[in-house]
């Protein structure tokens, strides 16, 4: 089979990494105002280096920052928006874990006014990695959808925005705005992180949708469909652009439950991304019968790899899955990664550093051995 030479790649990965200790140090401090905010950025570089390194030893073409300089996968980015403000927590938030449920609190979200981008968001960030590695650098970032789906209307300014299209407007915009900038510094790779389409395959958070939100959960895709596509619309025509479908990962926890069947029609078939990466890594995700909408020219990469333990996967059986999948979309549209980033704040997941190096490992030695390359 012919080596894929543009994102994504046969073997990939999600994008965060487990932060080392000496960055969560650093990073202790400048919240005690103990170092200056430019001695923290030096050790992010330092950091950053390191670990770029680490992915290009491991054969993996596709390189990302590892989100070393956020705190959250998805709030560091959306307060760069002016008027998106984050909120101390408000409600409890049921994550589940293989031990028994636990709640958290998570930080909420507020827009208070009208949106605006006044300065380059991730734009330095990006610039940083793609000076640091001569592959692939690739950019995540939150979906749009994060600036509605947790709080929806009652979140939004109604002052702003008494009605709803406008803020949709403004919002698909501001993000626009942000990736014309990261396609002129050099971003070729961009991934949406994009866990609402996948909270909406969850029966029970469905249901909290159309009673905590007042939104209609059927109809709620297709408004984030459309939001994704005005978002995309102007980027270069070689800028791949991936979504990446989560059910939650904050200390290897996860909140929602079901397969894609709920979103598979909308996820595949609207919205004009070139390929999805898709957890899979156990009976949460529900099984491969809706990878069948998949479009011809679309990529399916599949989270057959667990970032939620430390226990390796065995390659025949993460072979039998793909040949599973396989039955539903051709073996040359799908690839292989980690089923969610590895720390997607900076507490990371219940796993050592050696175990992330073993099972991005994983990842690239069972690629090769399926499409070759």
């Amino acid at each position: 089979m012919i080596k894929r030479t543009a994102p994504p790649f046969r073997a990939d990965h999600v994008g965060s990494l487990l932060r080392p200790q000496r960055l969560l140090d650093a990073r202790d401090k400048r919240k005690r105002n103990e170092i200056a905010a430019e001695a923290l950025r030096q050790i992010e570089d330092e950091a950053i280096r390191e670990v770029v390194k680490l992915q290009e030893d491991l054969g993996l073409e596709s390189i990302t920052d590892g989100e070393f300089r956020r705190a959250w996968w998805h709030l560091d980015f959306l307060q760069g928006f002016e008027n998106a403000v984050v909120i101390p927590p408000r409600v409890k938030v049921k994550f589940h874990t293989r031990e028994g449920d636990i709640e958290l609190e998570p930080p909420g979200l507020r827009v208070d006014g009208k949106l605006a981008r006044r300065k380059p968001i991730f734009v330095d960030h990006f610039k940083f990695l793609k000076g640091a590695t001569r592959r692939t650098a690739k950019q995540t970032i939150p979906s749009p959808s994060m600036m509605h789906f947790r709080g929806g209307r009652k979140a939004i300014s109604e002052t702003a925005y008494p009605r709803m299209d406008e803020f949709y407007a403004d919002l698909a915009r501001v993000y626009a705005e942000e990736v014309k900038a990261l396609a002129d510094a050099g971003c070729r790779y961009l991934q949406l992180d994009e866990v609402n389409f996948a909270y909406l395959c969850d029966p029970k958070l469905r249901e909290q949708v159309r009673t905590g939100i007042g939104e209609d959960p059927a109809k709620l895709p297709h408004t984030y469909g459309e939001l994704i596509n005005r978002v995309i619309a102007g980027r270069p025509k070689d800028m791949m652009v991936t979504m990446h479908l989560c059910r939650g990962n904050f200390k290897s926890a996860w909140v929602a439950e079901g397969g894609y069947e709920p979103v598979a029609e909308i996820l595949f078939n609207e919205i004009g991304v070139n390929g999805y990466f898709l957890e899979y890594d156990d009976e949460r995700s529900g099984n491969f019968e809706p990878l069948r909408f998949v479009p011809k020219g679309k990529m399916v990469v599949l989270g057959l790899v667990t970032t939620k333990l430390g226990a390796l996967e065995g390659k025949d059986a993460l072979k039998r899955r793909i040949d599973e999948a396989a039955r539903y979309v051709p073996l040359d549209q799908l690839a292989l990664s980690p089923q969610c980033g590895f720390s997607s704040t900076v507490e990371g997941n219940n796993i050592t550093l050696d175990d992330e190096i073993a099972k991005l490992r994983l990842v690239v030695e069972t690629a090769r051995e399926v499409w070759g390359g």
